[in-house]
């Protein structure tokens, strides 16, 4: 079963939920500010995504911009930033698409096809 973690009041991710429902695809939402994944989810899931740590970051998120993350990311070293990522799911990249054996971050449709299509 996908899981797809998501806040309620991104207009990203609910463009993703209808285009899942849209395909046919079953999911769980996960509520990503009240049930953030914790650091060892975030670190297998980078690792499964194959995908740079910056990709798992919501750059355009308030808590991003008022950490000044823009230009303290560069000198965190990569344990640093699963650390502060585990704290708030608001400075993760959403939707965050979790399947079997693969991770996206965002709502690219042609990924999403790609992957579940």
């Amino acid at each position: 079963m996908l899981k797809v973690y998501c806040y309620n009041r991104c207009t990203t991710c609910k463009k993703a939920l209808k285009w899942l429902d849209e395909q046919g695809i079953g999911y769980e939402q996960v509520d990503i500010k009240e049930n953030h994944p914790g650091e060892g989810e975030i670190r297998e899931f980078h690792a499964v995504s194959g995908l740079p740590l910056k990709r798992f970051w919501n750059t355009s998120g308030l808590p991003y911009r008022e950490m000044g993350l823009s230009k303290k990311l560069a000198g965190m070293s990569e344990d640093e930033q699963y650390a502060l990522l585990a704290t708030d799911g608001m400075l993760v990249k959403r939707p965050l698409l979790v399947g079997d054996d693969f991770v996206l971050t965002g709502f690219k449709e042609e990924e999403w096809k790609e992957k579940l299509l």
